[in-house]
Parts: C-alpha cells; structure tokens; sequence
C-alpha cells in the first residue's frame, strides 16, 4: 500500500489548499481532521480547498471529515470546497450530506 502525504498551500488568493497524496485512509484520519479543524477555526482562510486529484479514494472516516468540515466552514464564514474528486467519491460526499454545488471539477 503506499503512503499519503497531506500537502498544505496558500494559493495567490489567501484560500488555503489541502492536497492529499495516494490513498487516505484510518492512518491519516487523525491529521486529516486536525488538519481540517486547525485550518477553518484558526487560520479562517476565505476559501478552504481540498483538492483529491492524487486520492483516489477516501474511507469512510475521512470522508466524514471532510463533509463536517463544510458545515464547521459555514459556522465560521470559510467556504469549503472539493476540487477534482472522481465521480465515486463526489457520489459518496454527496450520498454522505455534502451539497453538491461544493464539489467541483469533477473527473
């Protein structure tokens, strides 16, 4: 199995790009979630992205994660975006209670 790696950016924007690289999984779920927590209530960047070009996949912990740091994003005025998931996992964010107008580029 190989390793993920969670990059963190600042695009030319100020919004803040969390790219997780390989499959994220139960390893990663704690980072992950911190990661995402630390990002929208500390750094409260306009814009949170969280591109999945190079995850393939995520468990179901972490997709969680992700579709609760949207809502955690709308209590504290950050907008939290998807970019690049495939159409799998944009299926499984959406069947999970994330609005579909948050998940972009879809491939």
């Amino acid at each position: 199995m190989r390793s993920s790696v969670l990059e963190v950016r600042t695009g030319p924007d100020g919004s803040v790009v969390i790219h997780p690289h390989g499959s994220v999984g139960a390893d990663k779920a704690v980072e992950l979630r911190q990661l995402l927590v630390h990002t929208v209530r500390r750094v409260r960047p306009l814009r949170l992205i969280v591109d999945l070009a190079d995850a393939p996949d995520l468990d179901s912990i972490n997709l969680g994660s992700v579709v609760a740091a949207c809502d955690l994003g709308d209590d504290h005025q950050v907008a939290v975006f998807i970019d690049n998931a495939t159409v799998s996992l944009a299926d499984k964010l959406t069947a999970a209670g994330l609005p579909r107008q948050r998940v972009r580029g879809v491939c």
